[in-house]
């Protein structure tokens, strides 16, 4: 359980002085290896921020050559919206109606899952697509600062 230390003044001296060099080395690369980590980081982006301008710039040109199909867009999102709350209470009913059939049995939360996911997940990306090709534009500085 016990070990010997030698604490003497000679050995100390020349470990410690190597140990330092190597830890200050060490420490070198770990910063070298995080500033690549940060170039890389703002190359993403600004690449991100670009792609980000372009889709909002090629979706405020889609609405103006558009616009009553974005107001259609629009329209058909709010009707979604409110048929997807509808579908919701429906589901969150059965869902606590079920509760001990859902986690008890594993052929009660497929089926569940089977009838109620796929409509929902449908219709969420409906609504989303139509959201997107409806919403307003940005102002100019709020694209700016993303």
């Amino acid at each position: 359980m016990f070990t010997q230390v030698d604490v003497s003044a000679g050995s100390s001296s020349r470990v410690s002085s190597g140990a330092s060099v190597e830890h200050s080395e060490l420490l070198r690369e770990v910063l070298a290896a995080q500033d690549r980590t940060n170039e890389i980081l703002e190359e993403l982006v600004c690449v991100m921020g670009t792609q980000q301008k372009q889709r909002a710039q090629e979706l405020h040109q889609w609405r103006n050559a558009n616009p009553r199909l974005a107001e259609a867009c629009r329209n058909a999102a709010e009707a979604l919206s409110r048929v997807q709350v509808e579908y919701l209470e429906r589901m969150t009913d059965e869902i606590n109606d079920t509760a001990d059939e859902l986690a008890d049995g594993e052929f009660v939360l497929n089926e569940f899952v089977d009838r109620f996911g796929p409509r929902l997940a449908h219709l969420n990306g409906v609504i989303q697509v139509l959201a997107q090709l409806s919403s307003s534009p940005a102002p100019a500085n709020q694209v700016d600062q993303a």
